[in-house]
């Protein structure tokens, strides 16, 4: 089997559109593998953090991104010897991770690196351009999105489930800031790209998101055994 034989779904979004936990079912679900990329933005941002270094400077990031030692398992994430699975989901950490994300050398650093997590019998992956950039020949392409409104709840009531200390205020204008930033931005910008199904998840629950997703999925196998 080539790696074209080894399917993708595809699901980009903006932030807190519930697009990870929707994907991660849905991969539990096929049997598939998994692939956060934000996560992969987010250790660039931790690892920048820690070691001070100015965001600002694309080519030090860009670094970064090459060297990061990194493994997934389970439902973990370890950079080096050390969990940082809660670690990178502070806030700090995802708008630092929005700006990183804007820098075509960083982008690049990552590509492969996110590529590779094509292994039978399939992925399901999750980000920003994982159906127009990272796998633009993907099986099934799905752009899943809430009114900013429900995706500051919904990030409120995550945060607050972890102990952590929100403001439901602040969290909208984040999202809010971090659309437009995302939206325009030169290298792979967030949008619905062709060929995307749009999924709009304001008044469903996840399972009902995942249900769509597997619908979507079992009606382009369907055709295929035409």
């Amino acid at each position: 089997m080539s790696i074209n034989d080894i399917p993708v779904i595809a699901i980009d979004g903006p932030s807190a559109s519930g697009k990870g936990t929707v994907a991660q079912r849905v991969a539990v679900e096929l049997g598939f593998h998994y692939l956060d990329s934000g996560a992969l933005y987010r250790l660039v941002a931790l690892s920048a953090m820690r070691m001070e270094i100015d965001f600002e400077d694309e080519l030090a990031l860009s670094d970064i991104a090459t060297r990061l030692d990194v493994i997934f398992e389970d439902a973990g994430i370890r950079l080096g010897n050390e969990d940082v699975t809660d670690a990178i989901r502070a806030e700090a950490c995802s708008n630092a991770a929005s700006r990183i994300a804007a820098y075509p050398r960083v982008r690049a650093a990552l590509l492969e690196r996110q590529r590779a997590f094509q292994q039978f019998p399939g992925l399901v992956a999750d980000g920003r351009d994982m159906g127009s950039v990272v796998f633009p020949d993907a099986a099934l392409k799905i752009f899943l999105t809430a009114s900013a409104e429900t995706r500051a709840q919904r990030r409120y009531k995550q945060l607050m489930e972890k102990g952590i200390d929100a403001n439901i205020a602040t969290l909208l204008q984040d999202i809010r800031e971090r659309d437009a930033r995302d939206s325009s931005r030169s290298v792979a910008p967030l949008q619905q790209g062709a060929g995307a199904s749009l999924l709009d998840t304001t008044s469903l629950d996840i399972g009902q998101a995942v249900d769509g997703v597997l619908r979507r999925y079992a009606e382009i196998c369907a055709k295929k055994c035409l």
